[in-house]
C-alpha cells in the first residue's frame, strides 16, 4: 500500500492552494510517498474504505480531486511518490448544531467570538460545516481565518481567530509566551476541606484513551489557579485561572480535587458517546481574555456574554 502524509483543513494555509475555500470548507490534501499501482480510484476508495459522502467516483468526475497544480486527477490517474493531491472533505449526512455564536470584536487582525457549548472549532469526525471555523468563514468571507488557541467541543466562551496571515504569528507568539490571562468559570459540587484560593499542579499525560488525558507522578506540568465565587446548596460556582494550558487542563484538575465539573461526560470516568443529545452541556465557561496588543501595547480584554445553567 502507498504510504502518505495527510494534512487536515488547516495545514492547507501555509501552501500553494489550487482548490479555493468552497462554502467556508478549505480543502485538504495528501502527501503520496511511494508510487503504486492501480490507479487514483482504487488508491482513494483503498485509503478511505468508509467515506461518509459521494463517492470518490463521483468526486473524481466532478473534478474535484486535483494534483498540486490544479490539475484534475481521473479515475485511472497514476499515483506516483513524492505527489500532492487536493479534495474537499465531505459529509453526506451531518448534525445541525442548534447554537448560534456571537461575535465580540473584528478589525483587521482579530476576531473575537463567543462560542456556544457542543459546537466544534474545526472541521473533524462527524463534523465539517456544523463548526466554528466553517460557520465563520461562511458569514465573513475570511478565507485565511484561523484559531489562534482552541476551546473543547463541550466548552463554551471567549476564543480567537487570526484572518491576516502577515499577524497571525505575532498573535500565537502570545499563548506559547503565556502572557495571554484566561479566565474560566465552572459549575461543580462544593469542595470541602480546602481554603480558598489555592493553586493546583501536577503531572499531566495522555490516557488510555486517545481523548482523555490522565495524571501520573513526576515534576508537575500544569497549573490551575481556582477561586471559589459562590454556593446554592452542594453546587458551587468557580473561577479558574490555567496557567498552562494542557489539553482537558480544568476539567482533569477538578474531577482529580473530587468535584468534577457538572455534566463532564470524560471525567472522572468517561461515559458512553450521548451523540446529538444536547440536553446537557458541560458547565465550563470561557469567562474572558485578557492581553496587551503584541503591535501596539494596547490593553485589550474581551468577555463572554453567556451564563452557566445552575442546576434545578
Amino acid at each position: 500500500m502507498a504510504r502518505f502524509v495527510r494534512k487536515g483543513h488547516q495545514a492547507a494555509a501555509n501552501a500553494v492552494v489550487p482548490l479555493p475555500v468552497r462554502d467556508g470548507v478549505a480543502p485538504s490534501y495528501l502527501w503520496i510517498t511511494e508510487t503504486r499501482t492501480g490507479g487514483m480510484l482504487a488508491f482513494l476508495e483503498e485509503r478511505f474504505p468508509a467515506i461518509a459522502g459521494p463517492s470518490w467516483t463521483e468526486r473524481l468526475a466532478r473534478g474535484d480531486v486535483v494534483d498540486a497544480q490544479g490539475a484534475p486527477l481521473s479515475a485511472d490517474s497514476h499515483v506516483r511518490q513524492g505527489m500532492r493531491i487536493w479534495y474537499y472533505r465531505e459529509l453526506e449526512h451531518e448534525t445541525t448544531i442548534p447554537f448560534e455564536e456571537g461575535i465580540i470584536f473584528q478589525d483587521e487582525h482579530l476576531l473575537v467570538v463567543d462560542k456556544p457549548h457542543f459546537l466544534p472549532m474545526i472541521p473533524t469526525g462527524r463534523f465539517l460545516r456544523e463548526t466554528l471555523l466553517v460557520r465563520l468563514k461562511q458569514k465573513f468571507d475570511l478565507p485565511h481565518l484561523t484559531p489562534i488557541h482552541r476551546l473543547d467541543r463541550e466548552t463554551a466562551g471567549v476564543v480567537i481567530f487570526s484572518h491576516n496571515l502577515a499577524t497571525r504569528g505575532t498573535y500565537q507568539s502570545m499563548f506559547q509566551k503565556r502572557s495571554i490571562r484566561k479566565v474560566y468559570e465552572a459549575l461543580a459540587p462544593v469542595l470541602h476541606g480546602r481554603e480558598f484560593p489555592f493553586t493546583y499542579r501536577s503531572r499531566m499525560v495522555d490516557g488510555d484513551k486517545f481523548f482523555v488525558m490522565r495524571e501520573e507522578e513526576g515534576e508537575p506540568n500544569s497549573e490551575t489557579f481556582v477561586e471559589l465565587l459562590e454556593t446554592r446548596g452542594d453546587v458551587a460556582r468557580y473561577r479558574l485561572h490555567p496557567h498552562t494550558g494542557r489539553k482537558h487542563q480544568l476539567r482533569l484538575h477538578m474531577a482529580s480535587l473530587g468535584v468534577p465539573i457538572l455534566n463532564d461526560a470524560f471525567y472522572p470516568v468517561a461515559l458512553p458517546c450521548k451523540g446529538d443529545d444536547f440536553s446537557a452541556p458541560l458547565q465550563l465557561l470561557a469567562r474572558s481574555i485578557a492581553f496587551e496588543d503584541p503591535l501596539t501595547g494596547q490593553a485589550r480584554s474581551f468577555d463572554s456574554g453567556r451564563v452557566l445553567d445552575w442546576p434545578a
